[in-house]
């Protein structure tokens, strides 16, 4: 037996920028320790896991070593595959029922728009040095959730950190958000995300982390509307809009840039 397999580049319109995903096509859910394997054969960021559940899919997220509760580009990803396979037609919405709850995709144009949860930080003080884990220091510090959450004062200090992935490693969360008010004016802000506590040392294009910055910068800058800048060496953007009732839009494109088969 093989199963479809796809490679797909995530926010962004261009091959070999954004976060790179693999999406595996299903007919039913496997088994966790299988998946598991995958990913880590996959060695990707995240391998998403997509099958068909009553009127919805089935949707699980696995980066190379754990699972995680949410990821966006890689349900950007798995959206893409599902119309690029004809397992879903343009038009139609896909929804997702996760370990996030149900998250939906609609295609518009080019464009995959995401409904998902907003995931705002709450401002706490912490017994971390966060100064000495990326040699920058902090103007504020939180964290939500999933994530512990980081605000420098400049766009150049966030480019400038140096990260230390040991010290993050040890954060009791799956990863750690540093952001920047953006110092161009196109985009609103800037970010960067780091988990190797998840086996992701740095992510290029980090979908659920918006969901955390795009509360936190509305709220800053004043409007619901945003452009985000994931400032890592693949770099990618995110539209946000920020929705009532505690959920967010995250806006984005995709492309394919491998198919083939999984043998099992």
């Amino acid at each position: 037996m093989s199963l479809p397999l796809l490679l797909i580049d995530a926010f962004t319109d261009q091959p070999f920028r954004g976060n790179p995903a693999a999406v595996c096509l299903l007919e039913h859910e496997p088994p966790s320790a299988w998946m598991q394997s995958v990913a880590a054969e996959m060695n990707q960021a995240e391998t998403a896991f997509v099958w068909l559940e009553k009127a919805d899919f089935g949707l699980r997220w696995f980066t190379p070593t754990v699972e995680v509760d949410l990821c966006g580009h890689a349900t950007l990803a798995a959206a893409h595959a599902l119309w690029e396979t004809q397992r879903l037609a343009p038009g139609e919405v896909a929804h997702f029922q996760t370990r996030s709850g149900l998250l939906s995709c609609r295609r518009t144009g080019e464009w995959t728009a995401m409904d998902f949860p907003a995931e705002p930080p709450v401002q706490m003080d912490t017994q971390y040095d966060f100064s000495a884990m990326l040699g920058a220091d902090p103007i504020w510090t939180g964290r939500n959730r999933m994530d512990y959450f980081v605000q420098l004062h400049s766009g150049t200090a966030l480019r400038e950190i140096t990260p230390d992935l040991a010290a993050i490693a040890e954060l009791p969360a799956r990863g750690l958000i540093v952001t920047a008010r953006a110092d161009t004016a196109d985009y609103d802000f800037a970010s960067r995300f780091f988990a190797p506590q998840a086996g992701v040392p740095e992510d290029h294009v980090t979908g659920s982390a918006h969901c955390a910055l795009g509360p936190f910068w509305a709220d800053r800058i004043g409007k619901s509307q945003l452009i985000g800048f994931q400032a890592s060496s693949r770099g990618g953007f995110v539209e946000i809009a920020v929705l009532e009732q505690m959920r967010v839009e995250l806006r984005g494109k995709a492309l394919t840039v491998l198919t083939g088969t999984l043998a099992v």
